[in-house]
């Protein structure tokens, strides 16, 4: 039987911030703004998150966030004005297309059926490369699992004066006691899964203004991505995400979803038959998005906090930066 840790004699730490995704990189630095030592760990090989991306067939591709948007008046607007200027980050556009299950033949028709809206940002080396860069004097920690966190700030028998569980609220809820308060403030029923399928064809085949698109009308799709147009560098290559209930059909063996991909793909932007990529691959997100976003920016708990992109009204990569810098600013606050 294994004896409970002695908190008196245990080494304490100041905070540990659990997720190196752009939510958790975020609160680092408004801790250690503030002369707060904060150290993060992240079960994956690099930080990122669903900021991450794959190197394949010679460049990166972005297989989760498509893009982002800059609130007016934000504290991520300077942030992003930094990675504008080191060349990380670059306006891509201000309007997509909306796609539905049959082509938009009429090129007039295909112009006016476009939504615009808020100049969305994109990454020419890929999204990971602006949360490596939030990562840069930050203490952090890959390949290193977690198994559980108690309220009273005990992370797998070790203590620290708060924990910060930066990551989806499935991921958290599993990490925290059934009986915890900070898990009672989750919602993790309310997260859809994505399948994202990148598609490599021999060149370029749809309109050049596409940018990205919303579909309509798809039980398979909700949005496409021209990865080169995006990145910068005229790459024909395609990112689909796929709907929940698809993605739910193909968790379990995202690779199967291939197929039916390529060919809605093809079909909603009119290309031929015959035409099929170069390469795929597919890409499971099992907790992408949550369907019910928190008002409030993060959740504090005694010295368990919660931030990421559910937090704060809507669901953005802006939103997950505004989260983790916010709960950041609270705990320092506290000492």
């Amino acid at each position: 039987m294994t004896s409970s840790p002695d908190r008196a004699s245990s080494p304490r730490k100041s905070v540990l911030v659990v997720g190196a995704g752009i939510s958790g990189l975020a609160c680092a630095r408004a801790l250690l703004a503030t002369g707060v030592s904060v150290r993060v760990v992240d079960r994956g090989r690099r930080p990122g998150g669903r900021m991450s991306g794959r190197t394949l067939h010679g460049r990166i591709v972005d297989l989760g966030a498509s893009y982002f948007t800059v609130p007016e008046g934000s504290g991520f607007a300077a942030v992003v004005t930094g990675w504008e200027k080191k060349g990380l980050a670059r306006p891509w556009t201000e309007s997509f297309a909306v796609l539905g299950r049959d082509p938009i033949e009429d090129p007039e028709a295909r112009r006016a059926d476009r939504t615009a809206g808020t100049l969305r940002y994109a990454a020419p080396h890929g999204l990971r490369s602006l949360v490596i860069d939030l990562a840069e004097g930050v203490e952090v920690e890959t390949g290193r699992t977690v198994e559980h966190v108690d309220d009273d700030g005990s992370v797998d028998g070790e203590f620290y004066d708060a924990v910060v569980l930066a990551m989806p609220e499935p991921q958290a809820a599993r990490l925290l006691g059934a009986s915890s308060p900070s898990r009672a403030q989750l919602r993790p029923d309310a997260w859809d899964p994505v399948v994202a399928v990148a598609l490599g064809y021999p060149r370029v085949l749809w309109p050049a203004d596409l940018h990205g698109a919303f579909v309509h009308g798809s039980s398979v799709l909700t949005f496409l991505a021209d990865d080169g147009d995006r990145r910068g560098d005229g790459a024909a290559v395609i990112v689909a995400h796929t709907s929940a209930g698809f993605a739910r059909d193909h968790l379990e063996r995202p690779e199967s979803a291939v197929d039916p991909v390529t060919a809605e793909v093809g079909a909603v932007l009119g290309l031929d038959p015959g035409i099929r990529p170069d390469w795929t691959h597919a890409h499971r997100w099992t907790s992408a998005r949550t369907s019910a976003p928190h008002p409030q920016p993060f959740a504090l708990s005694g010295t368990v906090g919660v931030c990421g992109d559910a937090w704060g009204g809507r669901s953005s990569v802006a939103t997950a930066w505004q989260s983790g810098d916010a709960l950041g600013q609270a705990l320092a606050l506290r000492r």
